[in-house]
Parts: C-alpha cells; structure tokens; sequence
C-alpha cells in the first residue's frame, strides 16, 4: 500500500509540475507615463494605444500603424550620428533581430529623433553598415514633431519625465517599448542592459502566446 501511496503521490507531483511548467505568464498593459501597470484592459473604456501616424521606412516606402496591424513590436529612439549610448542600443536590436528573425510576428522599429539629418538615404546606409533585415527592422524618418508627439505622449519613451517637453528639447533615451498587437504598452527595457533584453526576450515569447 505504501509503494502505491508514493506511485499516486508522484503522479500528482509530476502532472502539477506540468501544470505550472506550460502555465502562461501575463504582461501588465500601461497606460500612463509612470508605467503603472494595470492587470486587466476595462470593458467600457478605451485604453491607451498607438494612435495613427505617417513616417517613412529606409527604403521610402510608407509606414503608418496599419504596417503594426497583428504585430508585436520593440520600439525605440536613435540617430546615426549618436556617438554615446545608440550604438550599443543599435547593437541590442540586433540581437532581437537574430532571435526573431523567422518570426513574422515579430517587428523591430528605430525612429530618428534627428530627422532633418536622417534623410531616406541616410538611413538606408546606415542599415546597410548594421546588418539590419528590411522585412524584420524598419529605421523610420518624418516630421520631427511627429516623431516627438509619438514618442513622448503615445510610447512615453522617456517615461513621465519627458511627457511634457516640446519638441524644442532633444529627445534622447535608451529605452526600448513592448507594443502589443493591438498597440498597447506592454512593457519599457534599458536598451543598453543585456539582463533587461534578456528579459525583454522572455517577455516578447510570452505575449506570443496571448
């Protein structure tokens, strides 16, 4: 009787480790600045998404959020002529890019915080010398006040400190945003701290499985 108790008692051991081994991790949404987050999307509100924009890929071809439709997206803010902390986060990308590069549910995007220097041509050279997949990681130009109204009030990018500047004052941060398919938040990244893209891997693995 003793040996079936401890058969039993495996069973149940062994089909609860299963049970927590395949049980799927939820992200937080955010909808504010702070990043505070919020477990559960209310029904009767609209929740804070990425609203609809125009901007230019390095190829010149147009990318608005249509291009996001059913795409989980890592976003973040550069420039080419960046000597300080852009590369290292350009170098950060393309490791997610290497990881994800057969994932089609996966989209890489770079927006130029100096898009009067970053033209079209500027940044195709540019993704040529970073090894960056056109189809995986677009590198976006447009009109400065749009990319500053976006990053600032819609990806709050540079958190609740930056919400309020105008686009007079130079938008430059590190981080790295988790967009859903639906285009919300679901997560902010140092892009220059391998644990964090560690993490951030894991996490855009998880919301995959949403």
């Amino acid at each position: 009787m003793r040996g079936l108790f401890h058969i039993i008692l495996s069973i149940v051991f062994l089909v609860s480790c299963t049970e927590k081994t395949t049980e799927v991790r939820k992200l937080p949404y955010y909808n504010t600045s702070d990043f505070t987050p919020v477990w559960e999307l209310p029904k009767d509100t609209a929740f804070h998404s990425i609203r609809p924009f125009s901007l230019v890929d390095q190829k010149g071809e147009e990318f608005t959020e249509a291009n996001l439709e059913g795409k989980i997206c890592v976003v973040d803010f550069f420039f080419t002529t960046c000597p300080g902390i852009c590369p290292k986060m350009t170098n950060n990308m393309a490791i997610l890019q290497k990881e994800f590069l057969e994932d089609d549910n996966i989209l890489l995007l770079s927006h130029s915080v100096t898009p009067e220097r970053d033209s079209i041509s500027v940044l195709k050279k540019y993704a040529i010398a970073k090894g960056v997949d056109y189809n995986k990681w677009k590198l976006l130009t447009g009109k400065k006040d749009e990319i500053y109204d976006l990053g600032r009030k819609y990806y709050f990018v540079e958190e609740d400190l930056g919400e309020n500047k105008d686009v007079s004052i130079f938008l430059h941060t590190e981080n790295f945003v988790l967009i859903d398919k639906n285009r919300i938040i679901r997560g902010i990244y140092n892009g220059l701290d391998p644990n964090s893209i560690t993490a951030l891997t894991a996490d855009i693995k998880e919301l995959e499985k949403e």
